[in-house]
């Protein structure tokens, strides 16, 4: 309704009050609408950082994450490519734990530097493989590192190589290694890999670094033997020994001891920030997170701690398929000349992952039939023996918000036949062939006499 009020026309107040209540609702709910649901799941726990991930250590599943996929430097979090090579190089019979490593100019010097982490290490001074990997695993010894760099590929120029090969294998994306420390090359003294610039740094993602945590440990789970020793001496009863505290504070017995704390790496430089890439497990339940570029040196072990607290109270395991168990709709698949015409197929292992409390009910497990058993109609060529692997169970959540998997957006697991089938003889080849044909000649006369009746 409208009234002329001293010759103006003005909205009457029902009409008024209408068009309020709707310009309220408008800009409560758009904005609702239009929030992205990671950045929700970002507000819930505030972490101060400038970048940051939680990982289910198990199944690879992002909990949580916060710009994951930035590359930003690393720092001496890159000391786990190092830890990865070495045990790498240990399992291969390249080199062993008590092997004498003789300590080169270059190394000598860097651990003279007290300015940065080091245990001082003498001018052709020999120390095991052991004692160097332990110096910088717990006290992130650089002239250390650089000592086993030197060990495995021969000088660090080619042990870089090596650290690149290996991030591209294990796919961590946008990465690049400059040198084996994380120190900025302009720490090393002029002494840095050729080829690479004295502001060059080691560069990767907070979801690089967690792959690379989580393939470290599934590959060689022993490291964390020594990343959670929260005090040692180095060469203890030698001509030098040095006390190492472990940099990781969350370690129990230390300042930010954290319930099931083992690992695994700290870092910082100037321009990385406060780095740590930490993992604890309880009730068999374990995580990895990642925080990168935190405030202050405190406060990446008090940003860990949210992502540590958020994965044990909100996550639980849940088994959605169990070991030898079939697929709802895909129980059984066609086996082509063989004795049964059909076999099960099930799961290898247990699907078991890490999901929000209360809401297993959102993700379905289905069968990608693959391989050189599996022919191009989908069916299983006999012979086959039980266990051979034909596909895959692919796990999918139904919720848009989901993160996915820290190496896909969807994990797969192995799917297997549950017996041997063998191939049928010709015999029984035959019979199958003539009973194909008469069925199927039978089927023909049946539809062409009911054909004559329509």
């Amino acid at each position: 309704m409208r009234l002329k009020v001293g010759g103006k026309t003005v909205i009457g107040k029902k009409i008024l009050t209408k068009l309020i209540v709707i310009a309220l609702a408008i800009t409560i709910i758009i904005p609702m609408n239009l929030r992205p649901a990671a950045a929700a799941a970002e507000d819930v726990l505030d972490i101060k950082a400038k970048a940051a991930i939680l990982v289910d250590a198990d199944s690879g599943k992002i909990l949580y994450e916060k710009n994951s996929k930035a590359p930003l430097p690393i720092a001496s979090m890159s000391k786990m490519m190092t830890e990865y090579l070495v045990n790498e190089a240990i399992k291969n019979g390249k080199i062993s734990w008590d092997e004498k490593v003789t300590v080169s100019d270059y190394a000598h010097k860097i651990s003279q530097n007290t300015g940065l982490s080091n245990v001082p290490l003498e001018l052709g001074g020999q120390y095991t493989v052991r004692e160097l990997y332990e110096a910088a695993a717990i006290y992130s010894a650089n002239g250390a590192t650089i000592a086993l760099a030197e060990k495995i590929g021969g000088s660090e120029k080619n042990f870089v190589q090596l650290m690149n090969d290996k991030a591209k294998k294990l796919g961590l994306g946008d990465v690049k290694f400059v040198n084996a420390t994380g120190l900025v090359n302009k720490d090393l003294q002029g002494m840095q890999p050729e080829g690479t610039a004295l502001t060059d740094e080691n560069i990767m993602s907070a979801n690089g670094v967690a792959k690379l945590a989580y393939n470290l440990i599934k590959k060689y789970p022993e490291v964390l033997q020594t990343s959670s020793i929260p005090k040692k001496t180095f060469q203890e009863g030698g001509k030098y020994p040095v006390k190492m505290d472990n940099w990781n504070w969350m370690l129990p017995g230390l300042v930010f001891q954290y319930p099931g704390m083992d690992g695994l790496k700290t870092g910082s430089t100037d321009s990385a920030g406060f780095c740590f890439a930490g993992t604890a497990k309880r009730d068999g339940q374990r995580y990895i997170t990642v925080v990168m570029g935190a405030n202050s040196y405190n406060s990446r072990f008090s940003e860990t701690a949210k992502l540590m607290d958020y994965g044990f109270s909100n996550f639980e395991k849940v088994t959605l398929v169990s070991k030898g168990q079939t697929i709802k709709g895909n129980k059984t698949v066609k086996v082509v000349k063989g004795k049964d015409k059909e076999v099960k197929v099930v799961a290898k292992d247990d699907v078991t992952l890490a999901i929000k409390r209360g809401e297993a009910k959102n993700y379905k497990a289905t069968v990608q039939l693959s391989g050189k058993s599996i022919d191009k109609d989908g069916n299983i060529k006999a012979p086959i023996k039980k266990g051979t692997k034909v596909g895959q169970i692919v796990v999918k959540s139904s919720k848009n918000e989901d993160l996915g998997f820290i190496n896909t957006n969807n994990q797969s697991y192995d799917l297997v036949v549950d017996k041997s089938v063998d191939k049928a003889n010709w015999l029984v080849l035959s019979f199958r062939g003539i009973g194909s044909f008469f069925g199927n000649l039978w089927d023909s006369i049946i539809s062409g006499i009911g054909g004559l009746f329509k």
